[in-house]
C-alpha cells in the first residue's frame, strides 16, 4: 500500500498508474494500493517507509501518533535537515515519535536506475539490529543489496550535508573550473564532513562507505542529482527560483 498526503496527486497516480513528474515511463505494481487514509494503509503492517521530505516528517509521524500507530517500526529514506530545528531525520522522529523502533536508509541510488534494476548498494542503519534485518531483508534482491549499520548520526549527516557539497559542485561545473577543482570541492567536503560527524558522536568508517563518500560521489559529480544540477544552473545564471 501507497500513502499519500496528496489526495489530488493521488488521483493522478491512480488514474496513469505512473509517477509521471518524478518516475515517468515505470508503471506502477498492479497491486500496488493508493490511499489518502493513513490508518488504512497501515492497517496489518509489520512496519512503515516513510519517503516524505525531512521537512513533513514531524507532521507525518505527530499524524501517526494521533491515529495510535506510533508503535510501527519505521525506515526513514528523508535525507537533510529540518530547517526550524537543524535535527536530522532520526531525531525529528524521535522527537515526534518517542517510542517504537525507526531505521534510516542512505545511499547512492538514484531512483530512476533503481527502477531500471541496474545494481545499487544502500546502507540501513537502526540501533535496533532486529528491525534493520526486517527492512533490508524487505528490499534485498538481485540488483539491489542492503548493508547494515547502526550509526544513526554518521547515515544522517551523510545524506544530509553532502547535498552542500554536490551544490558547490556544480556550482563550479558551472563555471567551467574543471575536474580538478571538482575534485578538490568533493575531497575537501568530506574532510568537513567527517569532522563534523566526530564531533557528533558519529564512526568514521560511516563516512568511508556507502552513505558517506558513495552518496557524495554520486550526487556531486552527475547531473541526475537535483542538487548538482542546481548549482550548475545557478553558476549558468539561471534565478533561485527557476534552478
Amino acid at each position: 500500500r501507497l500513502w499519500g498526503r496528496d489526495s489530488l496527486a493521488l488521483a493522478q497516480l491512480e488514474a496513469s498508474r505512473e509517477n509521471k513528474r518524478y518516475l515517468p515511463g515505470f508503471p506502477l505494481p498492479a497491486a500496488l494500493v493508493l490511499t489518502d487514509d493513513l490508518v488504512s494503509a497501515l492497517k496489518g503492517a509489520a512496519g512503515a517507509i516513510l519517503a516524505v521530505p525531512a521537512e513533513a516528517l514531524r507532521e507525518t509521524l505527530e499524524t501517526a501518533v494521533r491515529k495510535g500507530l506510533g508503535h510501527l517500526p519505521i525506515l526513514i529514506a528523508a535525507k537533510g535537515m529540518e530547517s526550524a530545528t537543524a535535527l536530522l531525520p532520526h531525531e525529528i522522529a524521535r522527537a515526534a515519535r518517542p517510542a517504537g523502533s525507526l531505521a534510516l536508509l542512505s545511499g547512492p541510488s538514484f531512483a530512476r536506475e533503481v527502477a531500471r534494476g541496474l545494481p545499487t548498494a544502500v546502507t540501513i542503519a537502526s540501533e535496533d539490529a532486529q528491525v534493520a534485518h526486517q527492512f533490508a531483508d524487505a528490499f534485498h534482491g538481485l540488483s539491489f543489496r542492503t548493508y547494515l549499520g547502526q550509526d544513526l548520526t554518521g547515515v544522517a549527516l551523510g545524506g544530509a550535508v553532502k547535498n552542500v557539497i554536490a551544490i558547490g559542485a556544480g556550482l563550479s561545473d558551472g563555471l567551467g573550473m574543471g575536474a580538478n577543482a571538482r575534485a578538490a570541492l568533493i575531497t575537501r567536503g568530506l574532510t568537513e564532513l567527517v569532522r563534523l560527524g566526530l564531533r557528533e558522536g558519529a564512526r568514521l568508517e560511516t563516512f568511508m562507505g556507502l552513505s558517506g563518500v558513495g552518496d557524495l560521489m554520486l550526487t556531486a559529480t552527475d547531473d541526475q542529482s537535483r542538487n548538482h544540477r542546481l548549482g550548475r544552473l545557478l553558476a549558468e545564471g539561471v534565478p533561485i527560483d527557476e534552478a
